[in-house]
């Protein structure tokens, strides 16, 4: 079990204050790791924060945006000398805009592409220099199964997320031989509050995901901590460039026939 202690680790999770980030740091934290949380939003960040600390988890907040370059080197800097080390990054903050391809302004495609490829691939830049020097790191990027599938009205995420799946391969081409390891995990559907108006018994979309799901459920947030550990710890110190898809098995099959 000491394959997958935290103790002593400092992990940095961007966007780490609601939903699967939030889900994924308290994994972290319950292994034992020292979280530093990200967020635009203050008073996320502050409720984030008062949660992680009623939990008796070790928490530090730090208030700015991921696609400012300027910005996040001066908060990873400070990073830094509070916390000594970085040993592990989760790139999980991103953003979704719901429109078909027709109709998206290229301006919101930008956006798009900025906080969920560029954000990632700047925080990679500015905290895998810092690991190279320590020679150690772990490097958590988290995709989507639009990584692998399209859908309608999601133009921008599903290229973002396709992009952010080749950047963790291509990381972990390039880092490995500094002890490395960059990962990505793909969630599929679940249960947050962003989705819980959805969640209804005969509501089109929750029928659609229930019957595509082999598991026949909406995953549980807490469904994603382990991964997290896993691939934070010392138990994948020989995995690199890969996405785990912790979907309920709906990237493994083509789907029920109709008259199933």
């Amino acid at each position: 079990m000491n394959l997958f202690d935290l103790s002593g680790k400092v992990a940095v999770v961007t966007g780490g204050t609601h939903g699967l980030g939030m889900a994924m740091a308290e994994g972290l934290a319950s292994a034992g790791a020292e979280l530093a949380i990200t967020s635009t939003t203050p008073s996320k960040l502050e409720e984030a924060l008062n949660y992680y600390h009623s939990k008796g988890y070790s928490a530090t907040g730090y208030l700015f945006d991921v696609t400012d370059e300027l910005e996040a080197a001066q908060k990873v800097a400070l990073m830094l000398a509070t916390h000594g080390k970085i040993d592990i990054l989760v790139n999980n903050a991103g953003i979704i805009k719901r429109v078909p391809a027709l109709e998206m302004d290229v301006a919101d495609f930008r956006k798009v592409i900025d906080v969920d490829l560029t954000g990632p691939f700047i925080m990679s830049q500015l905290v895998g220099k810092h690991m190279i020097k320590r020679q150690s790191g772990k490097i958590i990027n988290i995709c989507s199964m639009m990584s692998e599938l399209g859908r309608d009205n999601v133009v921008a995420y599903a290229s973002a997320k396709g992009g952010l799946k080749m950047l963790t391969k291509n990381l972990a081409t390039e880092w490995a031989k500094h002890n490395i390891q960059v990962n990505g995990i793909g969630p599929g559907y679940f249960a947050t509050t962003q989705t819980e108006p959805i969640r209804v018994d005969g509501h089109p979309f929750n029928d659609f995901i229930i019957s595509r799901t082999p598991e026949g459920r909406w995953g549980n947030p807490e469904d994603l901590a382990g991964t997290a550990i896993f691939l934070a710890s010392d138990a994948s110190r020989f995995i690199n460039g890969h996405i785990i898809y912790v979907d309920g098995g709906i990237l493994a099959t083509i789907g029920k026939p109709a008259n199933e």
